[in-house]
């Protein structure tokens, strides 16, 4: 290619559009003569996703592509997410008795330029509590089912921080459309076959006939990997010996009545082999049992996610196999796999769209608009690499920790199955809570914190006793959960209801196209 480079992305979906919109954006390609870039899309091949999560991230991506919240909202049919809600992933319930705790996207507060966590630490088991209530309120609104923000308030802003859940395949349209207004060119056509040239590299593909050349391919095929995996053979490192489930039963399911609350949180609920997502929707709920094949059969897996449901209505259930695990370079030469392609751990705190936004912004920021096209492949492929094991090291901490009493979170809780990393920081965390020195910023995806929320819902112990001197300002952090219960109070009366919220939405774009 002379003066002008071409990038091609393989497959749509959330991760092939995501990736053309992000960078069409970053590049500005409209104005931009030297480059181009082209999605090839096979029309018979459709995403994967039923309801999805996202993680706060996504709001920022968003708005870099210039996709406006309402009107996205309101295509997608979107709902806020402000965290997680763990059932019974502590202890097997016992006569109807089920526990919970929740992992909420706001970040603890603070007291005195330091944490509250010790301060928690250090107060009566038996009286303190939920570590998450303590140190945040938005516990208490997600529970009340209020929303994380008021109709006043401007795109992608509000007091609390959230994330969405939405229609995988509206959110691929969505996209779509943006990246096409951008300057993307779309060209609907299955993949016949690629041809690589003598260094190994792909010197083209061919689809339905055509020959297409690309100075970078994008293989955003999913889990068929066409170009990373078939084509260019890059190894696969799978991951289940730490992270078992390995399967999904997906479905959508109507709510009992029109008016039905609807949760402003992931309900992530554990069962024998595994655990169930349900996430709502505007007018249905997305639902699906991710299980271990290893500890339970798939007709007692169907048995278990049709008695979570509980509806009488027929459920069209999708079946989902799944590898958990990475490849080990996912830059070869001049192609680079994002999404599925790339890897995939397990639905688990919605990591798959986060891993996208990753991938592309890096490709955006380090890609060689003159010399080799692979000069940035050790660079990404060694950050990628460090951010699977590090999310891994994360999904399996909701595991290690269970004490129910089923085969697969007995097996889960062996310390050969977990990460060194894990049982060596879990080792230090027995005598000082998580630091943000415990990780290093660019290969994480969750923050300390996050951990913390983790952590101390399971009822991982910490032992300050000894340290009570070290940590002087008693009054000041107990007056600060004071203020933070009364944030709480006060936030539920003045946040709507989520559903509220939500019709307002809908209504607005009902009204603005009469």
């Amino acid at each position: 290619m002379t003066g002008k480079r071409r990038i091609l992305i393989l497959g749509g979906g959330t991760a092939g559009w995501l990736a053309a919109a992000y960078l069409a954006r970053y590049f500005d390609i409209k104005r931009q003569p030297r480059l181009e870039i082209v999605l090839v899309e096979s029309p018979e091949i459709s995403s994967v996703g039923v309801g999805e999560g996202t993680f706060p991230t996504i709001r920022q991506t968003l708005k870099f592509i210039g996709i406006d919240e309402a009107p996205f909202m309101r295509r997608t049919t979107a709902t806020f997410k402000q965290g997680i809600r763990f059932a019974d992933w502590v202890t097997t319930p016992v006569n109807g008795r089920h526990e919970h705790y929740f992992h909420p996207f706001e970040a603890p507060y603070y007291t005195e330029g330091e944490g509250l966590v010790p301060y928690w630490l250090l107060q009566d088991e038996a009286t303190r509590k939920p570590f998450a209530e303590a140190v945040t309120f938005q516990k208490r609104v997600a529970e009340a089912r209020r929303a994380p923000k008021r109709p006043h308030e401007g795109d992608f802003a509000g007091p609390l921080n959230y994330a969405y859940h939405f229609d995988a395949h509206q959110l691929a349209e969505v996209l779509a459309e943006r990246a096409v207004a951008l300057g993307v060119a779309h060209k609907p056509a299955r993949l016949d076959g690629v041809v690589l040239d003598h260094t190994g590299q792909i010197d083209h593909i061919v689809a339905e006939g055509e020959v297409l050349t690309a100075d970078l391919y994008i293989d955003c095929s999913g889990f068929r990997a066409e170009l990373i995996g078939k084509a260019l053979g890059s190894p696969f490192r799978s991951v289940r010996g730490t992270l078992f489930t390995n399967k999904a039963l997906a479905c959508k399911a109507p709510y009992e009545r029109p008016d039905a609350p609807i949760e402003s949180y992931t309900v992530a609920t554990a069962h024998a082999a595994g655990w169930t997502w349900d996430i709502g929707l505007d007018g249905q709920r997305g639902i699906g049992y991710t299980y271990s094949t290893d500890h339970t059969s798939d007709d007692e897996a169907e048995a278990t996610l049709r008695r979570y449901v509980g509806s009488k209505a027929a459920l069209n259930l999708r079946e989902i196999a799944f590898e958990p695990g990475y490849r080990e370079r996912p830059w070869i030469g001049n192609c680079v796999a994002v999404g599925l392609a790339g890897g995939f751990m397990e639905p688990l705190e919605s990591t798959g769209i986060v891993m996208i936004e990753v991938a592309v912004a890096m490709i955006a920021e380090m890609f060689p608009h003159a010399g080799p096209i692979d000069a940035p492949a050790r660079r990404f492929n060694s950050l990628m690499t460090a951010r699977y094991e590090n999310i891994v090291t994360f999904l399996k901490l909701h595991y290690a920790l269970s004490h129910r009493s089923e085969a697969f979170w007995r097996d889960n809780a062996d310390p050969q199955t977990w990460p060194e990393r894990l049982r060596e920081l879990l080792e230090q965390w027995r005598y000082r809570p998580p630091s943000r020195f415990d990780f290093l910023i660019d290969v994480e995806t969750f923050a300390f914190f996050n951990y913390q929320y983790i952590l101390y819902g399971m009822g991982f112990r910490t032992d300050l006793s000894g340290a009570r001197d070290h940590f002087p300002h008693v009054e000041d952090a107990n007056r600060t959960f004071a203020k933070i219960h009364n944030f709480g109070e006060r936030a539920t009366l003045d946040l709507p209801p989520h559903r509220t919220l939500i019709r307002q939405i809908y209504a607005e774009g009902f009204a603005e196209s009469a």
